[in-house]
């Protein structure tokens, strides 16, 4: 499997602008109060969380002022925002500034256009515009469809495992559940690379349940499986849900804690871990 990021250096832009005309939307600076509070009742919306934005408008008001990334994706036709973003600089101990992507969403009506891989593509290039090479993100690593764009299409790596990071949370996707998620790294300016498809499976499935089916083995490229739709478990069997976020926290994390980095996604469905 190879990933598919697409040209560096001075293509960036006109690889985003593609990608925007392609998805039918434009990219603007949320600049202003009305735009960031457009930005947070849809990430509301996104969030199934009517009246506890996942994140406010202040906030955003304050990191686009500070420098940061705020924007939002509107239809090319009606005008609508169908999509927003919002990161913040970081500094990184071995890569100096960075970006990270601290939020995403897209409605779902806009769901099959692109538009959040034109984002994506938009945020590439207004980082490298700034001399930018770095973004950063955390994803939980259930959600296989997330995986799938992040590591396999993107090309990005997951470094750490991070335990309940954000703690409880209320919203309508992650009420009830751990916040375990995966602290990813996208290097804008690395060539795409071959991802095994291949290694030793730690974690499968039967009936709809994870089974640890052998140990962790140092210096092997691991396979961990995810659920096919953890939101839909979570929703019609939480057990089930739980029983995934632990079984994969207990054969990853030990693997990411090791050094092992998070590459990719098999078309089966599993996380590729390699030493």
């Amino acid at each position: 499997m190879t990933t598919t990021l697409p040209a560096a250096g001075p293509s960036a832009a006109a690889v985003a602008e593609e990608a925007l005309r392609s998805a039918g939307v434009v990219v603007r600076r949320l600049d202003t109060l009305d735009g960031v509070r457009a930005a947070e009742a849809l990430l509301s919306e996104v969030w199934r969380s009517p009246g506890k934005p996942p994140l406010s408008a202040e906030v955003m008001r304050a990191v686009e002022h500070a420098g940061g990334y705020v924007t939002g994706a509107y239809d090319g036709a009606s005008g609508r925002m169908l999509a927003a973003s919002s990161g913040f600089l970081a500094m990184a101990p071995d890569r100096g500034v960075v970006l990270h992507s601290h939020i995403s969403g897209v409605l779902p009506e806009a769901q099959g256009r692109r538009v959040g891989w034109a984002l994506k593509l938009h945020q590439r290039a207004w980082s490298l515009e700034r001399g930018i090479e770095t973004i950063t993100w955390t994803f939980d690593p259930l959600v296989r469809r997330n995986a799938w764009f992040n590591l396999a299409k993107l090309g990005a790596v997951a470094v750490e495992y991070l335990v309940d990071f954000y703690g409880p949370m209320s919203d309508g996707l992650n009420a009830g559940e751990p916040t375990d998620r995966l602290f990813t790294r996208w290097h804008l300016l690395a060539a795409g690379t071959d991802v095994p498809g291949a290694g030793r499976l730690l974690l499968d499935e039967r009936e709809g349940l994870p089974v640890v089916v052998q140990p962790a083995e140092t210096g092997t490229t691991s396979l961990v499986r995810l659920p096919a739709d953890i939101e839909t478990l979570r929703v019609e069997a939480p057990e089930a849900a739980r029983a995934w976020r632990l079984a994969v926290r207990e054969v990853l994390a030990p693997l990411v804690d090791a050094g092992g980095r998070v590459t990719g996604v098999t078309r089966e469905g599993c996380l590729v871990v390699e030493p």
